[in-house]
């Protein structure tokens, strides 16, 4: 049974009319109101996984999607020039600097920096290796962690295997523009299909290669005095994974990330796009700024530039990524 037919049934069984797949793999169907259960969300990603789709040893993922032509008509958005970071300020854990005095009179300043960037703080993209949601199943590819990953770093999946950067045609769905408030709140996630509405509404299709970037008001909710991913987080409910399956998505981007708790008992109801679908994800992203320009510019694609570290069996990499309209 293909991934299509699986949630064909289950979808029917609902009453939901079918939309087209834009990967490879038959039809799926339009997201339901009704908030699906941890059997579903589970078979979304065993059946809907990528693994071997670009063959067996793909440390790329679905960063395949993005090709040279996919490239070009992201450059062809670029009409005023007006470019927009999505990265948040980070102060570093350890930041020491040493002058450097010469016999000329003479001198510099050079940093050393010291930091996890993996969390809920510095902007930063997962490498393929970062995460399993089952150890048995493994990480990208059904590769075992200790395989994938060892004291010396990554050894399948690092980061280096986006080293010639992630180009692509952005996308920004606007959650808080859209519901009339600030930011998401703890007792209402973002769901599956209210990122349908919003693309509806916002007159924009989201296609596969695209970056997808979505905005939950994390700026607006930190200024309210609480601190965002303290415990109990707002953010993206697990219905959220068809979507972003349908639509052959090749880079996640978010502000507020995975809701906790979730009702699935998942520990990455949404993070598991990674490991299962090959999606990049770009954690912590500043999306305030670019939403407002979006909103003045009146329009929700534009050319995405991330542009990871090429570091030597990272897991990861801290990044700027940029918006250009």
């Amino acid at each position: 049974m293909t991934f299509g037919q699986s949630l064909g049934n289950w979808s029917s069984k609902l009453g939901i009319s079918s939309i087209p797949l834009h990967g490879s793999q038959g039809t799926l169907q339009s997201p339901s109101r009704e908030v699906p259960t941890r059997a579903d969300v589970v078979g979304w990603y065993r059946e809907g996984r990528n693994w071997g789709r670009w063959g067996n040893d793909d440390q790329v993922g679905a960063v395949n999607l993005v090709t040279d032509e996919k490239r070009q008509r992201a450059a062809s958005l670029v009409k005023t020039g007006h470019s927009v970071s999505l990265s948040r300020t980070f102060e570093p854990a350890q930041h020491f600097v040493r002058k450097n005095e010469r016999d000329s009179g003479s001198g510099s300043f050079v940093d050393y920096y010291g930091f996890i960037y993996h969390g809920q703080t510095i902007t930063h993209i997962d490498a393929l290796c970062h995460v399993w949601e089952d150890e048995q199943e493994g990480t990208w590819q059904g590769m075992p962690p200790d395989q994938a990953v060892n004291t010396h770093g990554a050894q399948f999946g690092s980061i280096t295997a986006w080293s010639d950067g992630i180009i692509t045609r952005g996308v920004l769905l606007d959650v808080p523009r859209y519901r009339g408030t600030s930011y998401v709140t703890q007792d209402r996630p973002v769901h599956g299909w209210e990122l349908e509405e919003i693309a509806r509404a916002q007159g924009v299709d989201v296609l596969p290669g695209d970056a997808l970037l979505i905005h939950s008001g994390r700026e607006a909710y930190d200024r309210t005095g609480d601190t965002w991913g303290q415990g109990t987080r707002p953010g993206l409910d697990g219905s959220c994974v068809k979507y972003i399956r349908d639509r052959d998505i090749a880079l996640l981007g978010w502000d507020m990330m995975d809701a906790r708790p979730n009702e699935y008992g998942l520990r990455y109801p949404v993070h598991g796009v990674l490991p299962y679908f090959g999606v990049a994800l770009l954690d912590n992203a500043l999306l305030e700024p670019v939403a407002d320009a979006c909103n003045d510019e009146g329009r929700y694609e534009f050319m995405f530039m991330a542009l990871p570290l090429k570091v030597a069996r990272g897991t990861g990499s801290p990044a700027n990524p940029i918006a250009m309209f």
